[in-house]
């Protein structure tokens, strides 16, 4: 048995032709058939942040339950634009933010789940620009992620990384970085600029780019999709 993992840079529901479509990315996000789907750049850049996507519209056209990182009745979703949406039947043991390091705000979300294969932390990510940054956050994620429980973890999301190694490398402990693909530009991607990194016990099966329907144009990246197995 697997699960399916996705990860999505939304670009606030603004696609390739200019027009913000909360509609359309929610069709591509419900076509990814993921079980957890990690989102970037789901709220406006500023303040209050409101949401390019509603949590009404996205139980209604999705089914997914979105994950709160913010007060109840905010007008965000996300936590620094990032949020992440379990299918039902999916149980949240606990589920925080992660402040990182860099000369705009970031963070990551750190998601810890029961799943039907078994327990499952996801962390949700959009790195910095500047690779000094990007190892400085890498770094912050790592040390939220070990000063936990253990548990087997997949990091992904935008890494934000034209190399072809990538700055995940930095992870220790065994973690192991995939890059699915080629996911930006969306119209004609020429870098893997999403990634997700395996720790122990979580296995690849599959890993593709998601180009079907509208993800070509509803956003300035493409969806990636994973399958992992957990087990020793």
């Amino acid at each position: 048995m697997t699960l399916r993992i996705a990860s999505y840079n939304v670009h606030k529901a603004v696609g390739l032709d200019r027009r913000r479509d909360p509609g359309r990315v929610l069709s591509v996000i419900a076509r990814t058939g993921a079980d957890i789907v990690a989102l970037q750049e789901v709220d406006r850049r500023l303040a209050p942040r409101p949401t390019v996507l509603p949590r009404t519209e996205i139980l209604r056209h999705t089914g997914y339950e979105p994950l709160g990182f913010v007060a109840d009745g905010a007008p965000s979703l996300g936590w620094h634009g990032q949020t992440i949406l379990v299918r039902r039947g999916i149980g949240v043991i606990a589920a925080e933010g992660i402040e990182l390091p860099g000369l705009e705000p970031r963070g990551a979300v750190m998601a810890e789940l029961e799943t039907p294969e078994g327990a499952l932390r996801v962390v949700g990510v959009h790195l910095a620009l500047l690779k000094r940054w990007r190892l400085m956050q890498i770094a912050a994620i790592h040390a939220a992620v070990a000063a936990r429980v253990e548990m087997a973890t997949v990091i992904i999301g935008d890494f934000n990384d034209w190399s072809t190694r990538g700055s995940g490398r930095a992870l220790a402990d065994g973690f192991r970085l995939h890059a699915p693909g080629r996911s930006f530009p969306a119209n004609r991607p020429l870098g893997a600029l999403d990634r997700a990194a395996l720790g122990p016990g979580v296995h690849l099966r599959r890993a593709e780019v998601v180009s079907a329907g509208a993800a070509p144009i509803a956003s300035d990246h493409l969806p990636i999709l994973i399958e992992v197995a957990l087990g020793d």
